[in-house]
């Protein structure tokens, strides 16, 4: 390290405004000039590589920033920074270690790691980096959040209230502490509680983006969307970059206009100001896409996308939209975004998708392996592999797809405290519909077309029907677990015969409604449960209103219909893996069809 001149330090200070200001370019060049003075600057070249980075220049960012590390190893944001530069690269490997070092003097990088972890579902992994800060009073909303998720993960939520409770009795003047125990009660589904911790904080002078776009989300939960949208709205005053708000706002329009102009003022405003923020952009295309208008997703980005320094996360996201019209170009986009990232999964997958939608099912298959070496449990990789299996004609498509052995429809019994299912059911369809009242148009991001979906966790809904329901399910679930049995394939080598539930939900179709065809990617077995069916429907000979499986989600080279076919009857479950493709064929009726759905995984 050069001494401090004065000089120095007053260029140093001049880049900083630079680059606060985002003038990387101006920045770029100042950090050249030092760089050439002082080349065992340790900060000038840690800033340079960063700024070398966002240009999309990974392999000489990563040069700059491996030699401030041999010239000193301890410098902790040289190593959150090369570390970050790593996990984006696909190198996880070798970023963890520099990433634990940096986390012993950064709660950024401790907020970096637990944040990978989470994603990787090690939720264990992640507790050990943020759970002793969190618990010394380091409650950046952030770190609580990945602190939080790492409990739900290992089904601690009851903990993670527990502990934020105490701290924040500990403090009570400490709003920060309420706005953890908010973020607590939140991901814990008491979403009431939740709210009014939040709320609280709010009074208490705490009016951070943070804490309003918790609240919204709790609000959102319990169904005052007007409240929520009007929280979204203080959160972006606040941070009119905040991707997760533009999200939340976007869905919150939708649901009440169905509009996609609407839905994307706000994020058009702040892209006009920000002069075209990639983060932001990705933000309006997923929302496009989410919308139905894949083409609009894909032309929001084509021109960044073209640009040679554009970065892969945005190349990905062009491919996802690509991919629904266009698989061609979705492979090219993914391609580039290798060549960048050879060792990350994101692009891995756009590949093994795309080259199923031109055909090239064998190079298909080879990335499947890879990626499944990784994330065996993931159920879309699942779903790619039997794809590329059934297009190549090999046998083991037949062995994962059973249709009619792990496909398996029964008759629900009715819960203890109904004389019969008919009555239950008319019950059920009662609490169901005061949800779906909530909602004018579909949400976002969803697999359905024409009706509504509920936003909450049903497994967690206080609903006395409800929760009859769920307990009813237990016995079919079991009766499943049994009939399969064991063995090595992804479905049965997980099967310890045990489970708990991942989620649970309720869709309501309309005339014209149905589900496009996909998998839960997350699940392990999913469900559909049929309410409440148009006239005539259960007994028709056409195929409308069916759950079709065998189906691909995407383009595939040549096309693959349908294999199988379950009709809906009024009380019937069918349960089934959830790495098989599925969805409804489209109906035209003058009443809707309301079914509840819901994963589970096996009980950790």
């Amino acid at each position: 390290m050069p001494s401090t001149s004065p000089a120095l330090l007053h260029t140093m200070q001049h880049i900083g405004s630079l680059l606060q200001g985002g003038d990387l370019r101006s920045a770029h060049d100042h950090l050249l000039a030092v760089v050439d003075a002082h080349p065992d600057y340790v900060e000038a070249l840690r800033l340079l590589g960063g700024i070398r980075q966002s240009f999309g220049d990974a392999d000489g960012a990563e040069m700059l920033l491996r030699k401030a590390l041999a010239l000193d190893p301890g410098w902790a944001p040289t190593l959150l920074t090369l570390g970050e530069l790593l996990l984006q690269r696909g190198h996880a490997d070798q970023a963890e270690p520099l990433l634990r070092r940096a986390a012993q003097r950064l709660p950024q990088a401790a907020l970096l790691l637990a944040r990978h972890y989470n994603d990787q579902q090690q939720p264990a992994e992640a507790l050990a980096v943020v759970g002793p800060l969190c618990a010394a009073g380091q409650l950046h909303p952030e770190l609580v959040t990945q602190h939080v998720a790492a409990l739900s993960a290992l089904q601690r939520q009851d903990e993670a209230v527990t502990c934020y409770r105490q701290l924040a009795e500990a403090a009570p003047d400490n709003p920060a502490a309420t706005h953890a125990l908010a973020i607590a009660l939140g991901a814990a589904a008491r979403h009431t509680e939740a709210e009014h911790a939040a709320q609280h904080a709010l009074t208490r002078g705490h009016r951070s983006a943070a804490v309003y776009f918790t609240q919204a989300s709790s609000l959102v939960a319990l169904g005052e969307f007007d409240r929520a949208e009007s929280a979204l709205r203080e959160c972006l005053r606040g941070d009119p970059r905040h991707r997760d708000a533009h999200d939340h706002l976007a869905r919150l329009i939708w649901m009440r206009t169905g509009d996609a102009a609407q839905s994307t003022a706000m994020l058009d405003q702040v892209l006009h100001a920000s002069h075209g923020d990639e983060a932001l952009l990705a933000t309006k295309a997923a929302v496009l896409q989410g919308a139905g208008d894949v083409r609009a997703a894909y032309a929001c980005l084509a021109d960044a996308a073209t640009r040679a320094q554009a970065t892969p996360a945005l190349l990905v996201r062009a491919g996802l939209a690509a991919l629904e019209f266009d698989p061609a170009t979705a492979l090219t986009l993914a391609e580039r975004a290798l060549q960048r990232t050879p060792a990350a999964t994101a692009p891995r997958n756009l590949l093994a998708a795309a080259l199923l939608g031109v055909g090239d099912a064998q190079r298909a298959l080879e990335q499947c392996a890879a990626l499944l070496l990784g994330a065996p449990d993931d159920q879309y990789l699942i779903a790619l592999q039997t794809t590329a299996w059934r297009l190549l004609g090999d046998a083991r498509y037949d062995a994962y797809c059973d249709y009619p052995q792990l496909v398996r429809p029964q008759l629900l019994q009715a819960p203890h405290g109904w004389p019969d299912l008919a009555s239950f059911l008319a019950d059920l369809r009662q609490s169901l519909e005061n949800l779906h009242q909530r909602y004018e148009h579909p949400l976002l991001f969803q697999s359905l077309r024409h009706g509504t979906e509920t936003t909450g966790d049903l497994t967690r809904e206080q609903d006395p029907v409800i929760q009859a329901l769920f307990q009813a399910f237990d016995a079919p679930i079991r009766d499943y677990l049994a009939q399969i049995g064991h063995g090595s394939d992804p479905l049965r080598r997980r099967n310890r015969g045990s489970y708990r539930y991942n989620g649970g939900w309720s869709v309501r179709l309309r005339s014209a409604g149905y589900h496009a065809n996909h998998v839960h990617p997350r699940g392990w077995i999913s469900s559909a449960f049929y309410v409440d069916l148009p006239d005539g429907m259960a007994d028709a000979e056409s195929d409308d209103g069916c759950l079709a499986f065998g189906a691909p989600g995407m383009l595939t080279t040549p096309p693959l219909p349908a294999q199988h076919v379950v009709r809906p009857q009024p009380g019937r479950l069918v349960l089934f893996p959830s790495y098989v493709w599925h969805g409804t064929v489209p109906f035209h009726a003058a009443q809707t069809r309301l079914t509840v759905a819901f994963d589970v995984v096996p009980e950790r």
